[in-house]
């Protein structure tokens, strides 16, 4: 190889996108994602337009927190999952399908063919611990962050901390 020669395992290496289970509407739940072992997002809240909850479910333990995005505690997560939560797992299921989410958080729901209700239901009869909400700064900050791309104007230039993707083809 040349100097600036891509081997064949550089020109073929590309980020895997997952696309939709189903397609959702983001005005409830904004940002899900299943990353660091826990199903983990972003959920407005129904009573103030400024607040949102940044919550979170371990795999396996399914231990559970939920906090605003200012960190103070959510109201409704008393030793079991709040309505946050349940909508950020309903949520998961349309955006990764639930085999995926089940899978993924370590859940086999009772009567088989996984859903929304039967996986929150599987968590819940385990009587899950609240756990720690100290993840929940980078959870928003990962948010945020996709929140601005969207904000962006369209432009044909790079962007610096895109550059890392290699490029596939020119642009006039």
């Amino acid at each position: 190889m040349g100097v600036g020669a891509l081997s064949v395992w550089e020109k073929s290496s590309t980020a895997r996108v997952t696309a939709p289970a189903r397609p959702r509407k983001l005005a409830k739940v904004p940002f899900v994602e299943l990353a660091d072992g826990r199903l983990q997002g972003v959920v407005s809240s129904g009573s103030d337009i400024g607040r949102v909850y940044v919550s979170s479910v371990a795999a396996r333990t399914y231990a559970f927190a939920c906090s605003t995005n200012n960190n103070r505690p959510c109201g409704g997560a008393r030793g079991m999952f709040c309505k946050h939560i349940q909508a950020l797992v309903a949520e998961a299921v349309l955006q990764y399908g639930a085999e995926r989410v089940a899978r993924y958080l370590a859940v086999e729901p009772p009567d088989g063919e996984p859903t929304a209700q039967s996986i929150t239901g599987a968590m819940s009869a385990e009587r899950p611990e609240k756990g720690d909400a100290s993840a929940a700064a980078q959870v928003f900050s990962r948010f945020l962050r996709q929140l601005a791309y969207l904000e962006r104007e369209p432009v044909t230039a790079p962007l610096p901390e895109m550059q890392w993707f290699p490029p596939t083809r020119t642009v006039a």
